[in-house]
């Protein structure tokens, strides 16, 4: 686990569309063929996967660039350029995706939740598409869309039916290396866990997954100690088990400690209390402070069937009930319908908007067919009006795209 990785960033480029193609038929006695020139194809899109079988961010941090493939460029006779192929990245359960700002914009919860992380973009028509009564001969085609770049912060909060909250060194790893198969690294010194520890308990046809969290300390729900990345670790279990040390070095009282555990996870996550939990008296074989619950020893063995039994007991009530919700959701990211109009400090006005954008990219403005066409389409989608009422005056810059063009009025 030392290679546990709950945190990273993540760059993602949906792939590019392919341009439209501009050709004309050119076969025996058909001397004047019309235009066949074909489509591009539309760039892949990029889809991020919850995948139970992923246990960690790691590969997100050693390299953070998930690219789709671009599409194909159209040709002559019609032919469609091939799309590209989406890109599936797959990353644990339990994974939050936020923006540059840090709003929380997706969270797969289970295994097969997706969320389209960036959109590839449409392949450009070719000069077929743009034959008319008006443009017999159409020498132009479209370029492809540029497919969307963007960053994000993703984060993993582990999804566990059990998570073990303690102080440092209260036994918690020695309690889930007795219980699982887990291998935990264990010292009679605090700290020694600094990632969580998954583990997996079976008994009979029941099964539960419990969760090593690191040992937090007074004050965890403000930051301290890297509180606030251990506990969120603990937000999504469905019971919490408190295990609280009966051989405490300070010799602080197990009441005590339950308190103080339960005020930081109060203070952190007000919800947090009202989850199915347990108390348990820890390291029972040599311990000298006085608890009157239930105790347990992970080295002899003491106690821990009647705990894990207990637990079990908890967790099905808890599934049962629902006591955590089990669908992620997603706050979508569509860019607003139409158009809208920003104006720069230098005075230039900025077109916004998907189509307008497509209108100008244009594999030649130069032609006068094209431009017509480019002129024609955004007084369709009421560009010259929006830029009307924005102020826009003759003279002015107007950005389109890749575009800079010198506004002119109807008039």
């Amino acid at each position: 686990m030392g290679d546990f990785v709950d945190e990273c960033q993540i760059h993602v480029k949906g792939g590019d569309g392919g341009a439209g193609c501009v050709a004309f038929r050119r076969e025996a006695h058909t001397p004047k063929g019309g235009p066949d020139g074909g489509d591009g194809g539309s760039g892949g899109d990029v889809w991020l996967i919850a995948d139970r079988n992923v246990s960690s961010l790691l590969g997100f941090r050693d390299f953070p660039f998930r690219r789709a493939d671009d599409g194909t460029h159209g040709g002559g006779k019609k032919k469609h350029g091939r799309g590209g192929q989406d890109l599936m990245a797959s990353v644990p359960e339990g994974t939050v995706i936020r923006d540059r700002s840090g709003e929380v914009i997706a969270d797969l919860v289970n295994a097969g939740d997706r969320w389209l992380a960036a959109e590839g973009g449409r392949g450009g028509r070719g000069n077929a598409k743009f034959l008319s009564n008006r443009r017999r001969a159409p020498a132009f085609a479209e370029q492809g869309e540029v497919g969307q770049e963007l960053w994000f912060g993703i984060e993993l909060r582990l999804v566990a039916d059990v998570a073990l909250v303690g102080f440092p060194n209260a036994g918690k790893s020695t309690f889930i290396s007795r219980i699982s198969a887990a291998k935990p690294k264990i010292a009679d010194y605090p700290f020694t866990t600094l990632v969580p520890n998954l583990g997996v308990v079976r008994r009979g046809e029941r099964e539960m997954i419990v969760a090593d969290i690191p040992g937090l300390i007074d004050g965890a729900a403000q930051g301290r100690g890297l509180g606030h990345q251990f506990l969120r670790h603990v937000e999504r279990a469905r019971v919490l088990l408190i295990l609280v040390d009966l051989a405490a070095i300070d010799e602080r009282s197990p009441a005590d400690q339950e308190q103080a555990l339960l005020a930081e996870l109060g203070a952190y996550r007000p919800e947090l209390l009202e989850r199915p939990r347990m108390t348990i008296g820890t390291k029972l074989d040599y311990g000298q402070l006085a608890w009157d619950g239930l105790s347990m020893s992970s080295v002899t063995g003491a106690g821990v069937d009647v705990v894990v039994e207990q637990l079990l007991e908890l967790v099905s009530d808890a599934r049962e009930s629902e006591q955590l919700p089990d669908s992620g959701f997603v706050v979508h990211r569509p860019e607003p319908e139409g158009v809208q109009i920003d104006r720069h400090d230098n005075g230039a006005f900025e077109v916004l908007g998907r189509e307008a954008r497509r209108a100008v990219q244009l594999s030649d403005l130069n032609d006068p067919d094209a431009l017509a066409y480019a002129q024609h389409r955004l007084a369709e989608l009421g560009v010259n009006r929006a830029l009307a009422r924005a102020g826009a005056k003759d003279g002015h810059t107007v950005i389109i795209g890749d575009f800079e063009f010198e506004y002119e009025s109807d008039q």
